[in-house]
């Protein structure tokens, strides 16, 4: 999401935990994202070792300007943070945020060679850097929809949509930062303590009051969880019950096992609709519906419901999307 037109390039993605999980593999980097539908303490602790937290939230157009109530700007923020500087990746640029700056994260070569050559610039060169890499973009890109309908040239009238945008929270240097590409540097949220939660307590406190800052129920906002992939410890600590024959405990990490298995069997099956040009499928059936007599009812169907829609939007009722 950004303030202009410019995308150069880079497609809309989905706010999915598998398509970041996706973008992190093609990155090199052994880490998982999961939807994260509680901040309480038990919640938290299951997805332990956890390194970021990636915020979706309805952007407002004077947000941007301003940091956060509970923070202050660190333009000296010895970290990686790049700004947003085109249209539609911001959902990269907030894994970049977040990745570049966990200690020892293991990568691969090319996002290793493009961190390394852009340490010491500025947050505006970073970004440019990093939406200027095409290996980057293509590997965006390779998550979103195919476009294979255009709608330029048209001259069709422009409507205002609402706009989405990621940020990150995480720790660095003993304090939770928040790291928003279109604000003017990183967001210092204070210390927190090595004791206890940690710096998940700290997190929980700044998220929990901008999600308070919103009408009680609205649904305009996600949160992600950027964590270790828990498979490889899962398998290893099978290893060791089966050896020591404790059984009981065996048959609950078999479980375990199974779910996270069956967690990413899903996400590689949405991923691959993700990537299906589908025109030629809806082509074929507006024939056989037309051939069928049923096109027109479809399509009067179709208007009386984008009415009603665009009605409720016009009042300020919710709509849920479907799709």
């Amino acid at each position: 999401m950004s303030v202009d037109d410019d995308s150069s390039g880079w497609q809309l993605t989905e706010s999915d935990p598998g398509v970041f999980t996706e973008l992190l593999k093609t990155l090199g980097v052994p880490l998982v994202v999961d939807d994260l539908y509680s901040l309480d303490s038990e919640t938290l602790s299951q997805l332990q070792p956890l390194h970021a937290l990636i915020f979706l939230f309805k952007w407002v157009t004077n947000e941007s300007g301003t940091a956060s109530t509970s923070g202050q700007y660190d333009p000296d923020f010895p970290g990686f943070f790049a700004h947003q500087v085109v249209n539609n990746a911001c959902a990269t640029l907030a894994v970049m945020n977040a990745i570049g700056n966990i200690p020892g994260l293991q990568m691969g070569p090319q996002l290793a060679e493009l961190l390394s050559f852009t340490a010491g610039m500025d947050p505006q060169t970073s970004g440019m850097a990093i939406t200027s890499a095409d290996w980057l973009r293509e590997a965006h890109n390779a998550l979103s929809p195919p476009s294979a309908i255009s709608l330029e040239g048209l001259d069709l009238p422009k409507t205002s949509e609402d706009a989405y945008h990621f940020i990150v929270y995480l720790p660095y240097a003993g304090a939770v930062y928040e790291l928003d590409g279109l604000k003017q540097a990183p967001v210092n949220h204070g210390a927190f303590a090595d004791s206890g939660e940690g710096w998940v307590s700290k997190a929980r406190e700044v998220i929990q009051a901008r999600i308070g800052t919103y009408p009680a129920g609205a649904l305009e906002f996600s949160l992600l969880a950027v964590r270790d992939d828990p498979l490889p410890r899962l398998q290893e600590q099978l290893a060791q019950l089966q050896s020591a024959g404790r059984q009981a405990e065996v048959s609950e990490l078999v479980v375990k096992l199974a779910n996270e298995n069956s967690k990413r069997e899903r996400w590689a099956f949405e991923n691959s609709l993700r990537r299906h040009n589908y025109l030629g499928f809806i082509h074929a059936l507006l024939l056989s519906m037309a051939k069928a007599g049923k096109l027109e009812a479809a399509k009067d169907g179709a208007k009386k419901a984008l009415q009603v829609r665009l009605e409720k939007k016009r009042k300020g009722e919710a709509i849920m999307d479907e799709d």
